[in-house]
C-alpha cells in the first residue's frame, strides 16, 4: 500500500471536506439543523479517516504493528491495527459535535445553559413552565457514550498490543458500560418489560426485572464487542459485517421517527433514536474509509480495537436508544456464531489461537480449518460431536483414525460452517455471501420487530 493519496483522491477529499464544512457553517443560520451537521461530520471522518490510514500505514509498520495476510500466496506483510485510527477519529468528531444537538438550549431557547439571564419563553412547555431548562440529561447520555467508547477503545489498542487472554478481556466491555448504565439509571430508570398478549391474565401486562434488566444490558455491552470479534478471519469480514448492522439500525431509527405521530409535544422516542442516529452516521463514515482499505485484496487489518470499538458503538445505541431487543434481533448470525462456536469458547474442543479458514495453494480457494485432537475426545464430547457430524446439513467434519476415535475436527465457526455445507469459496465470495446472509437476517429481523411482533404485543412503541 502507498503512503500517499493520488492526486484524483486528494482532491476528492478536499472537495468532500471542503462541502461538509460549508453544510456545517450553513446549519448556524437556522436552528443548528444536528441531522444535516451529522452527516456532514460523518463526510469529514470519512476523508479524515481515509487519509490518516494512508499516511500512517508506514508509521505502523516500523513500530512492529504489521501481520501476514494468511489467505493469500504471497504472505505479504501489511499494517495492523488501522481500527485504532478509526476509533480515534470517530471520538473526535463525536465531541466536536457535541454542541450541535443543543444548539436550540445554548443559543435559541436560553441564553446560556439552564435559566440563566434572559430567557425566552416557550408557548408550550411538556411541563406547562415558562422556562426553558439546558436538557442535562441528554448531555450526560452523550458523555456516557464517549466515556465508554473511550474505554473500550483502550481495551482494543491494549489488546493488539498485548495480546491479552480472551478469558482476561472477556468482562472488560461490562466496567466501560458502567458510565451508561448509571445514565440509564438516573436518567430513565425503566426496567419493566411489556408481557406477551398471550401471558397477560397470568403475569399482567408489565413484569418489573429490577437488577436482573441492568445484569441484561451489562450482558449486551459484553456481547456486542466480542461477538464482533470472533466473527473474523478473512478480509473485509469484521468492517463489512459492522457497515451493514449500522445501516439496519440507522434503517430501524428512520422507521421509528417516520411514523411517530405527529402531536404538538415531541413523541417520547423521538430523541432516543435522534441520539442513535447521530452516533450511527460518522461510525459510518470511518467505517467505509476503512472497508476501502480492508476489503479483498486487504491492504491494511483492522486489529481488535475496531472489533470493539463497534461493538460498543452497537451496545450503546441499543442501549441508551431504549432498542437493545431490537439490535439483538439484527445480531442474529452474530448471535449463531457465538453458540456454535461455545464448545471452542470454553474449552470441551480444542482451541487453536487462530480458526480462520485455511488456504488452499493449489486451488486458491478457503477450505475449512481444523482443531487437532491430542488426546481422544470423552465419551459424552464424542457422542456430541459425532451427531453435529451425521446432521442432515452437517455441521462440522471429523477426522477419526484405525480404532474409530476423533483426531481432528473442523473449527467451529459460522464461516467454517459455510465451507463445510456449500465448499470451498474463493475469499472475496465467501464474504460477500456472509454479507448477504446478515443483510437478510436483518431485513426479517426489522420485519419480525415492526409487523410481526404486533402479533404477541398490544402495539409498537412508535404507536
Amino acid at each position: 500500500m502507498t503512503s500517499t493519496l493520488t492526486r484524483a483522491e486528494t482532491w476528492s477529499l478536499l472537495t468532500l471536506s471542503a462541502c461538509c464544512v460549508g453544510i456545517i457553517v450553513n446549519t448556524f443560520q437556522g436552528d443548528g439543523e444536528p441531522l444535516i451537521a451529522s452527516l456532514a461530520f460523518s463526510g469529514i471522518a470519512f476523508s479524515f479517516t481515509f487519509s490518516l490510514i494512508r499516511w500512517l500505514g508506514h508509521t505502523f509498520m516500523k513500530a512492529n504493528l504489521k501481520g501476514r495476510d494468511m489467505s493469500k500466496l504471497k504472505k505479504v506483510e501489511i499494517p495492523e491495527n488501522m481500527g485504532a485510527v478509526c476509533a480515534v477519529v470517530y471520538l473526535l468528531v463525536i465531541i466536536v459535535f457535541i454542541p450541535f444537538p443543543f444548539y436550540k438550549d445554548i443559543v435559541a431557547a436560553t441564553s446560556g445553559g439552564g435559566n440563566r439571564e434572559f430567557v425566552v419563553e416557550h408557548q408550550q412547555v411538556d411541563t406547562g413552565r415558562i422556562l426553558h431548562k439546558f436538557p442535562h440529561n441528554k448531555l450526560a447520555s452523550y458523555l456516557s457514550a464517549i466515556l465508554s467508547l473511550q474505554s473500550v477503545v483502550l481495551l482494543g489498542i491494549g489488546d493488539d498490543l498485548f495480546d491479552i487472554r480472551w478469558r482476561h478481556k472477556l468482562f472488560i466491555p461490562a466496567f466501560a458500560a458502567i458510565p451508561m448504565l448509571v445514565v440509564y439509571f438516573v436518567d430513565y430508570g425503566v426496567t419493566n418489560v411489556v408481557v406477551p398478549v398471550q401471558l397477560e391474565p397470568y403475569l399482567g401486562n408489565m413484569v418489573d426485572l429490577g437488577w436482573l434488566y441492568y445484569a441484561y444490558m451489562a450482558a449486551v455491552a459484553i456481547f456486542c464487542p466480542n461477538s464482533i470479534n470472533i466473527l473474523a478471519g478473512i478480509n473485509g469480514i469484521e468492517v463489512s459485517q459492522s457497515i451493514v448492522v449500522g445501516f439496519l439500525l440507522l434503517a430501524n431509527d428512520i422507521l421509528s421517527l417516520w411514523a411517530a405521530p405527529s402531536s404538538p409535544t415531541p413523541h417520547p422516542a423521538t430523541d432516543p433514536h435522534l441520539f442513535s442516529i447521530y452516533l450511527l452516521l460518522p461510525f459510518l463514515g470511518v467505517s467505509m474509509a476503512l472497508w476501502w482499505h480492508n476489503w479483498y485484496p486487504a491492504k491494511v487489518f483492522v486489529g481488535d480495537t475496531y472489533c470493539y470499538f463497534a461493538g460498543m458503538v452497537f451496545a450503546i445505541v441499543g442501549i441508551l436508544g431504549h432498542f437493545s431487543k431490537t439490535l439483538l434481533l439484527l445480531l442474529i448470525p452474530q448471535i449463531a456464531n457465538f453458540i456454535y462456536s461455545a464448545p471452542q469458547l470454553f474449552r470441551l474442543i480444542p482451541c487453536p489461537r487462530h480458526r480462520l479458514p485455511r488456504f488452499n495453494t493449489r486451488s486458491g480457494l478457503l477450505e475449512p480449518s481444523v482443531t487437532q485432537w491430542p488426546r481422544p475426545p470423552s465419551r459424552p464430547v464424542a457422542w456430541m460431536l459425532d451427531l453435529l457430524a451425521n446432521f442432515p446439513l452437517p455441521m462440522l467434519k471429523l477426522e477419526k483414525n484405525s480404532k474409530g476415535e476423533i483426531i481432528e475436527s473442523t473449527n467451529l465457526t459460522i464461516l467454517n460452517l459455510w465451507l463445510v455445507w456449500f465448499g470451498p469459496r474463493r475469499e472475496d465470495r465467501l464474504a460477500i455471501e456472509l454479507l448477504a446472509m446478515q443483510a437478510t437476517c436483518g431485513i426479517i429481523g426489522l420485519f419480525v420487530r415492526h409487523k410481526l411482533a404486533l402479533l404477541v404485543f398490544r402495539e409498537d412503541n412508535r404507536a
